[in-house]
Formats: structure tokens, sequence, C-alpha cells
């Protein structure tokens, strides 16, 4: 640990910096109704658009637990960012015209508009669940051990000063402010994780530059940019002392044409913590901008998460968990007054992520649960009142979990795959539920009540299948019960179905290039390094 006074000094100044900023923008905003509280009234541009959606994303998760993964496996992990920007894509095209023609504000909400309010109510209880156990806990775990090994933080301390920052943003402030200091965040975030790149591939060169390194890695370790796993390769895992199967965690082609659009199509179409930037947009014009937007940096994002987990592996890091190879770069290569400035960038990044998920889970609990069960008259400025306790609550549940998650190995892996015990089902429901005018609520009922225990049917009974294909298989299976149900239900089309007007999918210029160029960066990267 070599955190020096210039480095204590800008990282301060940025996190004092942004708390003011909040702040600011908690008292300039009145959030007197629950549009301006929890959908910034409606008035998003696409640059805030596409930048929150970063900041949203990129977290601890990535910067830490993808470079751990990168350490571990190598550029494979990379799939699920590329393959997130193929998704944003069909999101764009295919899915926001629905949910903002129909005016939307939860996925939740637009689950009883097309079947009824025990669908609505299910998913809302899985959510926040899901938001508070699993995501908001593996954050505050994740970037509390960041800072602990960069800067010598207790990790208590640490999950404290998280919980802090982000409530001083999503408690008070909202969707709003989230998203205007996501913007500031968002620049942060990528300059000190390009910064951290920069300086580990420069030393991997000796001083010959970023190209240079980047080569003398492929040359050093080349089974680590393998993109496609085959069936026995392998990897050491660091964490268990054991040599283990690559393709259990990657399983082929899966990652193009399987499982992964299964995860990828749940997180960024259907998951409230990202869908509600685009949904909080002026138009679908914006809301289209800022989704491409997103797709063309995400191409990006391995440079910064990924390549440093790479290049501690080729350097022989002093670490013994995969998940300090990310600490390890910033201690060893990063020098005084930059490592603030990368410190920052991650605090950033667990910052902006945690005050997503808070307002998000705040969103469903208040809109989809509370005006539901408990107070269905509640006044705007009561559902406010009651979005920023929710936000309260869920960031103190969130910190609570940190000690049950200290015992996984790479916690990248563990967010993926017990958030897959649930994308399967909630896919299904509203893959059908948008697309397939037939479906019916017991059919979607079903669905969402037999994804989980499904899941860990299949994770028991089929426990040496890679979860990527126990995913897959889940969202085949539970497609037939829908399918079954729906045809023994009714022989007609369900009078709630959603009607999709000719010319809803229709895109502007803009988006059409963007998308391209997306596509062939894609075809590129995966012929490449096949």
């Amino acid at each position: 640990m070599n955190f020096s006074t210039t480095d204590f000094t800008v990282f301060a100044i940025y996190i004092v910096g942004m708390i003011g900023f909040g702040v600011y923008l908690a008292f300039k905003e009145k959030n007197d109704t629950a549009e301006s509280y929890f959908l910034a009234s409606k008035t998003l541009p696409w640059w805030a658009i596409g930048g929150s959606l970063i900041a949203s994303n990129i977290s601890a998760e990535q910067m830490i637990g993808m470079s751990g993964s990168g350490y571990a496996i190598g550029l494979a992990i990379a799939s699920y960012e590329f393959m997130a920007a193929a998704t944003l894509l069909v999101v764009g095209k295919y899915l926001l015209p629905v949910f903002l023609e129909h005016n939307i504000q939860t996925m939740p909400q637009f689950l009883e508009k097309r079947f009824d309010g025990r669908v609505r109510t299910g998913l809302a209880i899985f959510w926040v669940i899901l938001f508070v156990f699993v995501n908001v806990g593996s954050l505050y775990y994740l970037g509390s051990l960041a800072l602990h090994s960069i800067m010598g933080i207790p990790l208590h301390y640490a999950v404290i000063g998280l919980m802090i920052y982000a409530g001083t943003l999503s408690v008070f402030g909202g969707l709003k402010a989230v998203v205007w200091t996501d913007v500031i965040q968002v620049i942060i975030l990528i300059a000190g994780g390009a910064i951290a790149s920069i300086l580990v591939l420069n030393a991997v060169s000796d001083g010959q530059g970023v190209v240079e390194g980047i080569k003398m890695l492929y040359e050093k370790a080349p089974e680590k940019f393998d993109m496609i796993f085959d069936s026995d390769d392998t990897y050491f895992d660091i964490d268990s002392g054991q040599t283990k199967s690559a393709y259990q965690l990657l399983p082929g082609l899966g990652v193009l044409v399987g499982g992964m659009w299964i995860a990828n199509l749940y997180y960024w179409g259907f998951n409230q913590y990202i869908i509600q930037r685009a949904l909080a947009a002026k138009d679908i014009k914006e809301s289209q901008k800022g989704v491409v937007t997103a797709a063309i940096i995400k191409m990006f994002v391995p440079f910064i998460v990924v390549l440093p987990g790479i290049a501690a592996y080729v350097m022989k890091a002093d670490i013994t968990k995969a998940d300090q190879a990310y600490p390890w770069v910033v201690n060893s290569f990063v020098s005084s007054g930059f490592k603030g400035i990368v410190v920052a960038a991650l605090v950033a990044a667990i910052g902006s992520s945690i005050c997503s998920m808070v307002n998000s889970a705040s969103t469903i609990y208040t809109l989809d649960i509370h005006n539901k069960f408990f107070n269905k008259d509640a006044s705007e400025k009561s559902q406010v009142r009651t979005g920023r306790l929710a936000s309260l609550g869920a960031l103190i549940i969130g910190a609570l979990m940190v000690p049950a998650l200290a015992n996984f190995g790479q916690i990248f892996q563990f967010i993926q795959e017990y958030t897959g015990f649930i994308s399967p089902g909630i896919l299904v429901v509203f893959l059908f539920g948008l697309f397939w005018k037939r479906t019916t609520t017991n059919a979607a009922l079903a669905a969402v009540f037999l994804a989980i225990p499904l899941s860990l049917l299949l994770k028991v009974s089929l426990a040496d299948m890679a979860f990527i294909h126990r995913m897959g298989l889940s969202f085949v299976i539970l497609s037939a019960i829908v399918m079954g149900i729906s045809v023994m239900e009714s022989k007609t089309n369900s009078p709630k179905a959603i009607e999709l007007r000719k010319g809803l999918f229709n895109t502007d210029k803009t988006f059409n290039f963007w998308a391209l160029v997306v596509i062939a960066l894609l075809i590129l990267i995966y012929s490449v390094f096949y």
C-alpha cells in the first residue's frame, strides 16, 4: 500500500466535490412528484442516457471482478461486454419503442398491463430481493476489498464510507441526481481506468508503449486471448489452488448464440436498474441514441477492465485471490497523483452502480409494492418519502450482506450465475408477453414462480453443465410451459395482448449507422481471437 498525500488530496477533492454536487442537485430539484423523483420528469437527453447506462453498469464487479476473471481465464470474459453491445442494439430497436409508447414507468407495471397484478407483484418482489441482497451487497464487498487493498482502509469502514457516498446521491436526489452525477462519474471512470491500463501495459513493454504492451501480453500468454473455449480448455484457479474447466464458465459458442443472450437480454432489456434511464428519455429517438452510444462505449470497455488482469497474470502478480489483480496493478504501476484519480474512478464506478440499483429498488418497492398493498391512495409527496426510506433501507441491508460474500472466489461469476436463477423466467414472461398475443396470465405466473425452483433443480441434477447452458435449458423448459398452458387455456388472443403498430420498429439513420459499426467490430474481434 503506497497511497501518498497527493493521492489522498486528489481522492478527497473528488469525493467532496461529488457529494457537494449531489446535494446541490437534491436541493435544486424539488422532486415533489413520483415522476420527477423516479423518472427525472422524463427529460433526459441521449448523451446523459448513454453515459448513465455505462456508469451504472461498470462497477466494482467489472473493474475488480472482471479484471480478476481476466487474470484467471483471459480475454474470453470480455464476451459479457461485447455481447452486451449487440444486445443494446436489439433493446434499442425492438423493446424501447414498445415501452415508451405505452408510457411504462417500471417493468412490473408493464406486466400488470399485459397480464395482471399477481405477475406484477411476483416479479417486483424478486427484483427487490435480487437488487438488495445480491447486487448491492456484492458491490459493497468488491468496493471495500479494493479500497482496503489500495488505501489500507479497514473493510467495515470502507463499506460505511461507500454507503454514505451512495446515500448522499441516491436517497435525496432521485434519478435525476443519479444520472447527472453519472455523467461526471463516467468521464472519471473511463479516464482513471485508461490511466491504469496504459501504465501497466507500458510496464509490460518496458516503456515501449501500449500497443507493444498488448503484443507482449499475447506473446507471453496466448492462451489468455482465446475468446471461444473448447470443452477441454482449463485454467488454474488461484483462489482454490486447483485446475478447473474454463468451458464451465464460458461454454464455447454458447457465448454467441446460447445462454449469454438470456443473461444480456434480461439485464439490458428488462432490468429496472438499467432500463429506467431509457424510460426517462425525452422521446424515443433520444432514448435510442443513448442506447447505441452505450453500445459503442461497451466495445472498448475490456481495455480498462480485462487487460489489467491479463497483465497481472503475465507479470506474475503477488496475489492470493484473482480479484486482487486490479488492486495489485494500481499499487504496483500507477504513480502518485494518478493513483488518486484511479481510485476516484473506482469509487465513481461503485458509487454510480450502487446509486442506480438502490434507486431502482426503491422505485419498484414504492410504485409496485407499497402503493399497491400499504397505501393505495398515497400522495405524490408520500411516494417520494417512501422512496427515500426504501433507498436508505436498501443501502443498509446490502451492507449487512458483505460478510456472506467474502468466501466466494471470482465474484463476477457468482453474480452472473445467481442472477441467472431468475433471468430465464423473467425473459420468458416479457418476450411472450410482448410478442405472442395468445400468452395467458396463468402461463406467465407459472414461469415466474417456477424459475428459481427449476434453476435449483438443474444446478443439482446437472452440476457438471456450464451455468450458461443451464440458463439456456431453463429458458427452453419455461418457454414450453408457457406455450403449453396458454394453448390449453385459450384458443384466441388475450384481450390484453400488446398491439404492435406498423412502423413501430423503424430506426433513424444515426442509429442504423452506429449499429452497423458495432456489428462490424464484433465480427472482427471474434474472427481474430476465435
